[in-house]
């Protein structure tokens, strides 16, 4: 497998809708993704109440919502998650009662005036001389999403490496949060990529516009999004999101950030693990050694009112410092006294320390002016550094810097009238991600060269790094969002965003000029150099595009009776990316395709003016229309059996990344050089070379090989018409209430079109891809007349997953004082190509991938449990298994003749491809003055069981032994060893 590096609406038009639905909006609060509603209905001797007023009172902060019922039925929105005391009269009789609502949940509770609650869930609290006296949780049951609530205690409690909070996303069916073996963290859902995801904070979404990830700064980073301790909680929507989500097809997250009280009241932690406190990896068994690791993180909070009942203050900061072990595995099954002297000295015991430290700082002030206006401003600022692509087959010397910065902030104005509640934001961010190299100068790739490529069998990296990159967004946005419940049995939402974002990148690659050796041959004079530069009066790497993103929606949740709730939603977005529509290729470019006999021949399946741009004939995506349709059907109209299920189209986006390379590459070509061996002869027969000369080693005496047009560059080319990945999603399943207990069983299918791939333009001189008879063997010696490869920009990557999910949970009260939570997968996922990789060189077309095994497990279960025991103390666990992932490989060994191979895959022995057990406890101390302290211990990995994220891929080639190692682990655990956290902290 060949991998490298990695008509519209006028803008009058939407002008002009943006201004009607803001007129709509005039009688304008909390965002309607986060916020929560009740509904239900009211009564007096058990008939509908002609007159009757609710008001819902938020206990720690004292915000108010009030409406009126009409015919007996309510709905009040806009509360933001917390316990609330919901006062109702009705015909001069009142009642009271308390309720714990959550993160963007609808609850049904209906109410009788002067007595206990028609429908009242199991374990309600009673009611004394119309007055709850304790709070209850309310279950939503009657949502047709495939939702899981992540609560605040479980966040708390629950054990965990790192307070990244996102790693309690599993406890949703369908969803993986992956961490690689370098740290870095993603999360995955079903055959989707991380890319699809879309997070949302108070509202607001997080969306990475130019890296994957899905959430900006989270692209390959052993950081955390956002403080925990910011968080309140959070709900994961696997599938049926409403038509407010947008620029995703995976799954939606949905967050609320913790906010001051009527009380003062602050925290810190401080938590610590290090080298003896956990077990050595199976490498450092094999060297018996350890590396020097270890792992430390801080914070506090402080809040509390500014003006009690009105305004409020909310502070949190974290801080991250890890240095994680790595440890040299070379290639070719060399060792490290077979390198040169400078080589070894740089490799030591081949084991490091990557080092890597965050800041979080988040803030919060909220005030609320009589009952109707509420204003609330939060910033965060993020600041990163660490020390990254070291180990392996890199040596420290060779490794990345990486920065990754991220500035956002929310103003927001919420106002509410009667049944109107409008949320309008003012958003701004800025976040960047800049890996430089470690060390400026040479680098030295030492391979073990194979007379043909030298990208292959490759032994060591040293010397300085390749990789130089800034890349990020800047921008302000708008979004409103307004809701109506003043038709009976109608919760009308509609909602309006814009956003005017620079999305920018520069990619120099590479930035020290790499120089290759043949270990066989002499490792001081190299056999090839590759070194990059910018174009003369072109460009010098660099891309920035204004982008404008629209976006408009309208839903409508119908209560069609007590047992029918239909949800109907349309939504429409539409992006403005100048960088693409403007492009102009390159006058040589033109001239090279249109003189190109291969690639113009009949049977090259390629026609040139589908990438030709003048400036003026492409047009940004404007297909974007996305119904969401969604049901839920309670049998019994008492909210213990409900069937639901839903249909919806959901459009992600095409990432800057990508697109950004058309630009990037034509400005700052790399050059290739091959010298001339000692017999005289060139390193590869099909490429010219020169003779070597000392001086070349200085990096201005090299530039002067490089072409002063360009010639020799690789050249990127999108489509005029690039789409935009998007997802159909369909399910239906059943929630039952059995007791405590909560239960939920889905069949899920989703099927992921227009995924966005490179594909080769090279073509043979006949106009073929293949050589005659074979059918593997991309033409990368056959570019364009005067250039390099021809990379051509299109959409067409699918992915097909069939899911059943199946979830138990016992939620936490403190009446019971424990709790428990039981997710499990079953999935069968395709995909053509394997994710997240962009570029598909191997074949002319993506249908000749085929389909293959998706890389995620068949099998995941997720259990966690909470007790609250004696002395207080706190025990918690959880469990993750999951099955044997496929792995990708090119078999060049089960073939007939050489270099006839095919893209394969197989499955590593063994049952579990994943498989921990993390516990915790955590003792608490009550000095009974309002200031409590406690100590916590987590055990990450109990049974110290081996869980490995790379595998021995090379079987063989053709007509030599089979490789005795293919299919075995590397010695790097991809997770951690068992490892002890201590923490301690105290609350007041």
């Amino acid at each position: 497998m060949n991998s490298r590096f990695p008509r519209h609406p006028t803008r009058r038009l939407l002008a002009c809708a943006l201004a009607s639905c803001l007129v709509v909006a005039a009688p304008a609060v909390m965002a309607q993704s986060t916020s929560a509603t009740i509904r239900g209905q009211i009564t007096v001797d058990s008939a509908p109440a002609t007159e009757a007023q609710i008001t819902a009172t938020n206990t720690a902060t004292g915000l108010a919502r009030k409406v009126q019922a009409a015919n007996g039925t309510y709905n009040l929105g806009g509360l933001p998650p917390g316990t609330y005391r919901i006062d109702a009269v009705a015909n001069g009789q009142t009642t009271t009662r308390t309720v714990t609502l959550q993160v963007g949940q609808t609850a049904t509770i209906n109410l009788s005036a002067g007595g206990l609650p028609e429908t009242a869930p199991a374990g309600d609290a009673t009611t004394v001389d119309a007055v709850t006296v304790t709070s209850e949780a309310v279950p939503e049951v009657k949502t047709s999403e495939i939702a899981t609530y992540v609560t605040s205690k479980q966040i708390d409690m629950l054990p965990q490496g790192s307070r990244n909070f996102l790693s309690f996303a599993d406890l949703a069916p369908g969803v993986d949060f992956q961490r690689g073996g370098e740290g870095s963290t993603r999360i995955r859902s079903g055959a989707g990529a991380p890319n699809g995801i879309n997070v949302y904070i108070d509202g607001v979404g997080q969306k990475d516009y130019v890296l994957r990830g899905g959430i900006s700064g989270q692209d390959s980073t052993s950081g955390n999004p956002f403080p925990q301790s910011a968080i309140g909680e959070y709900k994961v929507i696997t599938q049926n999101y409403k038509a407010e989500y947008d620029q995703l097809n995976s799954a939606a997250i949905v967050a609320t950030t913790r906010s001051g009280t009527n009380k003062f009241e602050g925290s810190f932690f401080w938590d610590r693990t290090m080298k003896d406190w956990r077990t050595r990896t199976l490498f450092e068994e094999r060297l018996d050694t350890k590396a020097e690791t270890g792992e430390t993180q801080y914070g506090a909070t402080f809040g509390g009112p500014i003006l009690r009942d009105v305004a409020h203050f909310f502070l949190a900061y974290e801080a991250k410092e890890f240095d994680r072990p790595r440890s040299l595995a070379l290639g070719e099954g060399y060792q490290i006294s077979q390198l040169p002297p400078a080589l070894q000295e740089d490799a030591g015991t081949g084991l490091f320390v990557a080092p890597f430290k965050e800041d979080l700082y988040f803030a919060k002030v909220d005030w609320l002016i009589g009952e109707d206006h509420y204003f609330e401003f939060t910033t965060k600022y993020r600041d990163e550094s660490e020390l990254t692509n070291i180990g392996g087959t890199t040596l420290p010397s060779y490794g990345t810097d990486k920065l990754n910065e991220e500035t956002r902030v929310d103003l927001r104005y919420q106002y509410t009238n009667g049944p109107w509640l409008n949320d309008a934001h003012v958003t701004y961010e800025d976040a960047s991600f800049s890996p430089s190299p470690a060390t400026d100068g040479l680098g030295y790739n030492l391979i073990n060269f194979n007379g043909t490529n030298v990208n292959d069998r490759l032994i060591v990296r040293g010397g300085a790094g390749s990789d130089f990159q800034e890349k990020g967004q800047k921008g302000w946005g708008f979004q409103d969002d307004l809701t109506f419940t003043g038709l009976q049995g109608h919760t009308m939402k509609m909602g309006v965003k814009f956003k005017d974002v620079d999305v920018s990148a520069i990619e120099r690659q590479p930035y020290n000029p790499q120089f290759t050796y043949d270990i066989s041959g002499s490792t001081t004079q190299p056999i090839h150099v590759r070194f990059g530069s910018a174009l003369p009066g072109v460009g010098d790497g660099s891309a920035k595009s204004s982008n404008k993103q629209y976006g408009i929606y309208f839903q409508d949740d119908w209560e069609v009776n007590d047992h029918l709730i239909v949800n109907l939603g349309l939504r429409y977005d539409f992006e403005d990316s100048p960088s693409y529509t403007d492009f102009v290729t390159p006058g040589d470019v033109v001239a090279a395709l249109r003189g190109s006999t291969a690639i113009n021949a009949t049977n090259s399946g390629v026609n040139i003016n589908d990438f030709i741009s003048t400036g003026n004939n492409r047009d940004s995506f404007k297909d974007g229309w996305q119904p969401r349709l969604g049901f839920s059907y309670d049998l019994n109209a008492d909210q213990q059996h409900v069937i639901y299920g839903g249909a919806g189209r959901a459009y992600d986006r095409n990432l800057f990344d990508w697109l950004q390379l058309e630009i990037t590459k034509a400005t700052f070509p790399a050059t290739n050089v091959y010298f001339r061996q000692a017999d005289g002869t060139c390193p590869i027969a099909s490429e010219p070379c020169i003779d070597f000369n000392p001086a070349f080693f200085d990096p201005g005496t090299l530039a002067s090989l490089a072409s002063p047009n360009g010639e020799g560059r690789e050249v990127f080319l999108l489509n005029n018409d690039l789409k935009v990945p998007y997802s159909d999603q369909f399910s239906l399943g059943m929630r039952n209430t059995v007791g405590d207990w909560l239960t939920d069983a889905t069949i899920s299918y989703v099927e992921g079109n227009d995924g966005f791939a490179w594909l080769l333009g090279n073509r043979r001189p006949d106009g073929t891809f293949f050589a005659p008879g074979f059918q593997w063997g991309a033409p990368f010696n056959q570019g364009l007349e005067g250039f390099s490869n021809l990379i051509l920009g299109v959409n067409g990557l699918k992915t097909r997953t069939s899911s059943l999910y199946l979830k138990a949970e016992k939620p936490y009260t403190a009446e019971s004082g424990w709790g428990v939570t039981f997710a499990y997968t079953f999935q069968k996922a395709r995909e053509m190509r394997e994710s997240p990789e962009v570029f598909s060189l191997d074949y002319p077309t993506l249908g000749q991938y085929g389909w293959h095994d998706a890389e995620v497990p068949d099998h995941r279960l997720v259990v966690t449990g909470l007790y609250d025991g004696p002395w207080g103390m706190t025990f918690s666990g959880k469990l993750s298994v999951s099955s044997k992932i496929p792995r990708y490989y090119v078999n060049c060994f089960d073939v007939d003749r050489a270099n006839n191979c095919f893209i394969d895959q197989y499955k590593p022995d063994g049952d579990f491809g994943f498989k921990q057990v993390d516990l915790a406890m955590q003792k608490d101390f009550d000095t009974g003055a309002g200031f409590r302290m406690w100590v916590r211990g987590d055990i990450l990995n109990v049974f110290d069981w081996n869980n490995f994220e790379g595998y021995e891929d090379f079987p063989g080639n053709f007509g030599s032994p089979a490789n005795p190692n293919f299919g075995n682990p590397t010695a790097q655990n991809a997770y951690p060893t068992r490892t002890f956290k201590l923490s301690l902290g105290f609350n007041f």
